[in-house]
């Protein structure tokens, strides 16, 4: 009799175990999706303020002093008119640059010359090498 009781609780113990494991994961995903809304949300407040992006510029206005890089220009000069630079980026797009006395130059540019420039949302390129 007591030899049939201990295998009763082992085998008890041993389906409690079994649905513990298979129950681990699924508990698990679940905890992870919980804490991960939680934790966002707490960086976000403890982040304090949080920039906004700047609009892009309206058709036919530009930027006309250096500010927050959006991207990186890089291709060759087909037009210099004034301080605007066409520029024939490797994929064949056309982006029209500004350059001011806020622009970094290695040397003056002429059309033909490749060219990478770090330009703002509105055009004003920070950097030309």
């Amino acid at each position: 009799m007591k030899n049939s009781l201990q295998n009763n609780m082992i085998a008890i113990v041993a389906m409690i175990a079994v649905a513990a494991i298979a129950a681990t994961p699924a508990m698990a995903k679940e905890s992870k999706k919980t804490s991960s809304h939680k934790s966002a949300a707490a960086a976000a407040a403890s982040m304090g303020h949080v920039p906004e992006v700047q609009a892009a510029p309206k058709p036919g206005h530009h930027d006309e002093k250096p500010g927050p890089a959006w991207r990186t220009v890089g291709g060759t000069v087909k037009e210099i008119k004034d301080n605007a630079y066409t520029v024939e980026d490797f994929e064949g797009n056309q982006v029209k640059l500004y350059v001011g006395q806020g622009t970094k130059h290695i040397k003056q540019k002429k059309v033909g010359d490749t060219v990478r420039a770090e330009i703002t949302r509105g055009g004003f390129a920070n950097s030309i090498q």
